[in-house]
């Protein structure tokens, strides 16, 4: 079988310069020593003085840990450890590359893939990774009624970047042979490459499946670089080094322990006392005290995100766009970013970054305009602001893109109070902000945010604001029908620059609809030790461990 790459123009993001310091300098342990255990110990050490475990600090719990049935990053980065999937993307890009599939050749209309996969591959289990493997998978994904889609989950990706029910873009999944797999399509779909090298897609154990059902999801067990082993609810969850992972040279750690610290000041004390090696979401004022500190190195991962607020169209309140207008309008962006990011973050116009391709720079945001925002209200009938307070779900755990929601959405709170809107914030627990924000029941507005997933706009508009994702993640239950249409055409459209302009006339009728608030697209900071190596942030927002290791 020949090997033919799809050659589409892949969005690549460049390393940012603070991880050169990650890179570069080199360190002589953390800053944990005395009387506290020095962080990643473990007592069958690498040599005197070498650390073989990682212990990493992040904001929250993971929700499951099967990748299929999980859309949030605190589940997803556990996936990208224990999982593979056939295609990957290039290390700090969302350019594709050979994964568990080594090549792949794509039919002159577009819609059949046959990869040849990877032989000699073991799932953690010990069974054997094949073309059986993948179509489990996948049809376990497609099929609503599939005896392995267990009580209370959904596979809202596969939904979202494939199609709901009855209108698929993948047609039938089958094994050509024991290492050969071929996928027909309904319909050329141009992100197909980029869609299925994302986490989500991970190819799991049959076996596993099959014998765990529904524990799947707490015992996951897959191809990758890392052997799940234990999780402590809210606290822990423990790695350990697949020694038959088929990428020569990795991993290059022993152990992995993700530790969950909800609070941003708290995590960046554990790092400064040695507890942690490692850490996500620093608040960016605390960024400061890096300075002059040669243990320890800031990390800026490369901003490719937007954190939003969204309208629950489900509630009348909102049925009126002119509501949804004046509410942007009454939001204070800079004085946020200002006070909460350290600058550290751009106001958002449109759902997607301005890094990505077919990005509308000639649309203008709502401005900070109270006055405007109250004639808009008038226009609604609603002259003295809203009659009735609204439910305002606010992010419990910090978040790349929201370092601290709570305070966030107290800012807000005081914005609207100047037009007559008063919220009461809400922040259950995370699992059950999920939850409750996808059924719509409970909240009348809600925070939440995205970080690309592949490099493409179709990951952004169609995933986040598709009538087809509803349920799932279009949170807001917008429906445009003029959008779906040219959302629709932009993915069977193989030209990269007439698909550009499509997005850009999406971007136009969601900004005038208004079905959220674009907040901020942020650069999110990490710290970690001096001597810690091999760490390369992803602009998607998580990265696999693999190359990662201690001088």
């Amino acid at each position: 079988m020949s090997k033919k790459y799809a050659k589409h123009k892949i969005w690549t993001v460049l390393l940012v310069l603070a991880l050169g310091a990650v890179l570069a300098l080199s360190g002589c342990g953390g800053s944990g020593e005395g009387a506290k255990p020095e962080a990643g110990k473990t007592p069958s050490g690498a040599g005197e003085g070498v650390q073989d475990t990682l212990i990493y600090g992040r904001g929250g719990d993971s929700v499951a840990l099967d990748p299929a049935i999980v859309t949030e990053s605190e589940s997803l980065k556990i996936g990208m450890q224990v999982f593979d999937t056939l295609l990957e993307y290039k290390e700090n890009t969302t350019e594709i590359q050979p994964g568990l599939a080594e090549s792949w050749e794509v039919s002159p209309d577009g819609l059949v893939y046959t990869f040849k996969l990877r032989q000699g591959v073991k799932f953690h289990d010990g069974s054997d990774f094949n073309a059986e493997a993948v179509v489990f998978n996948f049809d376990r994904w497609a099929d609503p009624k599939s005896p392995y889609k267990f009580e209370g989950d959904s596979f809202d990706y596969y939904d979202s970047m494939f199609g709901p029910e009855g209108s698929r873009v993948i047609k039938e999944v089958k094994a050509v042979d024991a290492n050969s797999v071929q996928f027909t399509l309904n319909k050329p779909q141009a992100p197909f490459l980029q869609n299925i090298a994302m986490p989500s897609f991970s190819i799991s154990s049959p076996k596993a499946i099959q014998e765990k059902k529904a524990d799947f999801k707490s015992n996951p067990v897959g191809t990758g670089p890392f052997v799940f082993k234990e999780w402590k609810r809210n606290d822990t969850i423990t790695l350990e080094k697949n020694p038959n992972y088929w990428k020569e040279g990795q991993p290059k750690l022993a152990k992995i322990i993700v530790r969950s610290i909800p609070d941003n000041t708290a995590r960046f004390n554990a790092l400064q006392n040695g507890e942690i090696d490692l850490m996500e979401d620093l608040n960016p004022d605390d960024a400061k005290q890096l300075d002059g500190n040669s243990e320890l190195v800031k990390i800026e991962r490369p901003s490719f995100n937007v954190a939003y607020i969204g309208f629950n169209l489900k509630k009348k309140t909102f049925n009126n766009p002119k509501v949804r207008q004046a509410l942007n309008h009454a939001v204070n962006k800079q004085a946020i970013i200002d006070a909460l990011f350290a600058g550290q973050a751009k106001p958002a116009v449109n759902p997607m970054p301005p890094t990505l391709w077919g990005y509308n720079d000639s649309i203008q945001d709502y401005a900070y305009d109270l006055d405007k925002a109250k004639s808009l209200l008038a226009e609604a009938g609603f002259p003295n602001g809203l009659p009735e307070p609204l439910t305002f779900y606010a992010m419990p755990v910090s978040r790349p893109y929201m370092p601290d929601g709570k305070k966030v959405a107290e800012a807000i709170q005081a914005d609207f109070e100047k037009i007559g809107v008063k919220v009461n914030i809400q922040s259950p627990e995370w699992a059950t902000y999920l939850d409750d924000v996808k059924a719509g029941e409970k909240d009348d507005l809600y925070m939440l945010g995205w970080n690309g997933d592949n490099g493409d706009p179709d990951n952004f508009l169609y995933t986040l604001l598709d009538k087809d994702t509803i349920p799932g993640n279009n949170r807001s239950f917008y429906v445009n029908e003029e959008l779906h249409k040219i959302l629709v055409k932009a993915q069977v459209e193989v030209d990269q620059n007439k698909r550009g302009e499509l997005y850009k006339q999406a971007q136009v009728i969601i900004k005038q609809d208004a079905p959220w608030i674009p907040l901020v697209h942020s650069t999110p900071l990490m710290a970690g030790k001096a001597n810690l190596k091999g760490f390369v942030p992803s602009p998607a927002g998580i990265e696999a461990y693999g190359n990662i290791y201690f001088e």
